[in-house]
């Protein structure tokens, strides 16, 4: 005699998240980045970059101290320019550390200057335009992948952190070494597709309709039948 077994009813079998690339709206603020391919923006909860988390929302904004952070207060990272030069003097591959867009800086001179304008190229260089009529480096974006993007651990507010199915993280600068650009002044939009989604949900609300006429036809044959039998 087989075993009597019950079932175990429905549950969720899996919930992927698909990190597809979506459309950019164009803001026209200095301030709203977005990647255009693959990469993450880097941020991270303290001034030290000890713990690191991961985002493609790059509305950015500056604090009162002039820290470039995103909308849940975490600091982004990048490689900041030597204030007298302009100058990057650490290697491309060094770990990133929180970037500032101070209104003022010191020059090798010893002249202050201030910033009026600043923007971002295609490779994440942070820009600035200062009262000599002079532009300098403030700093650089740098950006991250993964091999498995979809393995990520989410941690809410678009904020995502590296896990063991998602491999190890891969960092390096906008526009090199497989990474895609930055760009200035537009925001990703949501990768769903409104049309796919509307269709499908018409073709389940038609199923939906065939499945229960079908039903009610069905309900309607028997009854007829017991209606020739009396």
């Amino acid at each position: 005699i087989n075993a009597q077994q019950v079932g175990l009813g429905v549950r969720v079998g899996a919930i992927d998240t698909i990190m597809t690339a979506g459309g950019l709206q164009s803001t026209n603020r200095d301030l709203d980045f977005a990647v255009e391919g693959t990469g993450f923006f880097i941020v991270s909860q303290d001034a030290n970059a000890t713990v690191q988390l991961y985002t493609r929302d790059g509305a950015f904004y500056r604090d009162y101290e002039g820290n470039l952070v995103n909308a849940s207060g975490y600091r982004v990272l990048g490689h900041m320019a030597d204030e007298g030069t302009g100058d990057f003097l650490v290697p491309n591959d060094a770990p990133p550390l929180p970037l500032s867009i101070q209104n003022s800086r010191t020059l090798a001179s010893g002249d202050v200057v201030s910033l009026e304008t600043f923007s971002i190229d295609a490779g994440g260089n942070i820009i600035g335009v200062y009262s000599d009529g002079e532009t300098y480096n403030i700093g650089r974006l740098m950006l991250a992948k993964f091999e498995n993007a979809e393995g990520l651990e989410k941690m809410g507010n678009s904020n995502y952190r590296a896990s063991r199915n998602s491999g190890e993280v891969q960092e390096g600068l906008a526009n090199a070494q497989g990474f895609g650009l930055v760009r200035s002044g537009v925001v990703e939009m949501s990768n769903v597709d409104l049309a796919n989604e509307f269709t499908d949900l018409i073709i389940t609300s038609r199923s939906y309709q065939a499945n229960s006429r079908t039903i009610t036809t069905s309900d309607e044959m028997i009854q007829e039948l017991l209606n020739l039998k009396r």
